[in-house]
């Protein structure tokens, strides 16, 4: 009977656990995201479930020294309970920064639950570093002054603190010039650093990356600062700017110049100043006639008659005039010195129209010939 009894016993204890965790899967990739002292707890659940079942989550927490104990379970701690997100933020639990704990997650429903799936976390050597909270920089004559405020906790307490002064911070520093490529590194425990031996009237730049010595861990660098030093300017970067600000200017005005040319180039070619008179214009824009030259019918029509009479022509008639008048006379002297006054009146009249006539004749001749060849010269 006693037998019967345990085996009957069994059977419904194995009856109880298979209903209670045969069908209900587990929790999959359960992880930390920390940073500092913040700390949630992420899974994934990918099954299926009935379609009027809600799946919900449970996560517990236990010291990892009392879970060597044997009746451990009192020291569990609930952080989670019936949560429907595949997260649990258990920073409120405020657990100590230098222990490691247990944590352990399932699912449930309204009439079974999985089984757990648990994780070591340990705060001090897996929770994330992060970068200084606050930097400050400023300029100090030829140095440059940089304020560290340290990472801060969820409780704003200095991560120093909890670390038990194991935190230093690496500062990288350039001239913005050149880039992050070619920085200098410093590494320092204190919270106020003084940069020298830097370039006057240059701009710096500085980041900050918080480092554990004790675990050997680094946090993402903080935002980067830049100002520039104060001082005097060296001479040489005096002259070398005014040298450039004179080539600039000497760029400036040949383009414009070589603007001014080319553009007088284009106005000439295209729009010449010297415009044709509008007879020509009328002959060029005509698509009946063909533009052309006018010519002359003949040279009378262009040109005209000049006479020109020679005054060496006149001295030279004047002349065989006289002579031929004084040869008469002698003559007429020799002859009829005896004749009457009135006779020589008359014949001096008659003998002076009759010159003058002849004269004339000459000229007129001459004067033709000459109108004859000018005409000829003009009209060739």
């Amino acid at each position: 009977m006693k037998a019967l009894r345990c085996f009957c016993v069994c059977s419904l204890l194995l009856l109880k656990v298979s209903a209670g965790f045969g069908d209900l899967r587990c929790p999959e990739n359960v992880s930390v995201d920390s940073l500092n002292t913040r700390y949630v707890l992420r899974w994934d659940w990918p099954h299926e479930t009935a379609a009027n079942q809600t799946v919900t989550f449970t996560v517990q927490c236990l010291d990892e020294f009392r879970s060597r104990k044997a009746s451990n379970e009192k020291y569990r701690t609930s952080l989670c309970v019936n949560v429907l997100e595949h997260r649990c933020d258990f920073t409120g639990a405020e657990l100590s920064y230098d222990i490691c704990f247990l944590l352990r997650v399932r699912a449930n429903t309204s009439q079974q639950s999985s089984g757990w799936v648990q994780i070591r976390f340990c705060p001090d050597e897996h929770a994330a570093l992060g970068p200084p909270s606050s930097l400050k920089l400023s300029s100090v004559k030829e140095d440059l002054e940089i304020i560290i405020t340290d990472p801060l906790s969820s409780t704003n307490q200095s991560m120093k603190t909890l670390l038990k002064n194991k935190l230093s911070y690496l500062i990288q520093y350039w001239r913005r010039s050149e880039g992050p490529q070619k920085a200098k590194v410093l590494e320092t425990k204190n919270n106020l650093v003084m940069l020298t031996e830097l370039d006057r009237q240059t701009w710096y730049c500085v980041r900050v990356q918080s480092h554990d010595d004790f675990h050997n861990k680094s946090s993402v660098f903080s935002d980067t600062h830049c100002t520039r030093t104060e001082g005097q300017m060296p001479y040489w970067q005096i002259f070398l700017y005014v040298l450039i600000s004179l080539l600039l200017c000497l760029l400036l005005v040949l383009l414009y110049f070589c603007f001014n040319k080319m553009l007088s180039l284009l106005k000439n070619t295209f729009c010449p100043a010297v415009h044709l008179p509008d007879h020509i214009q009328e002959l060029w824009l005509s698509e009946s006639e063909t533009p052309q030259l006018l010519a002359p019918e003949s040279p009378e029509s262009v040109c005209e008659p000049l006479v020109m009479v020679s005054a060496e022509l006149d001295a030279v008639a004047v002349d065989e005039h006289s002579n031929a008048g004084e040869q008469d006379s002698s003559t007429h002297s020799r002859h009829s010195s005896g004749d009457s006054g009135v006779y020589s009146t008359e014949e001096d009249s008659s003998h002076r129209s009759t010159t003058h006539a002849d004269l004339q004749m000459s000229s007129r001749k001459h004067g033709v010939e000459l109108r004859d060849g000018t005409l000829r010269e003009l009209c060739a």
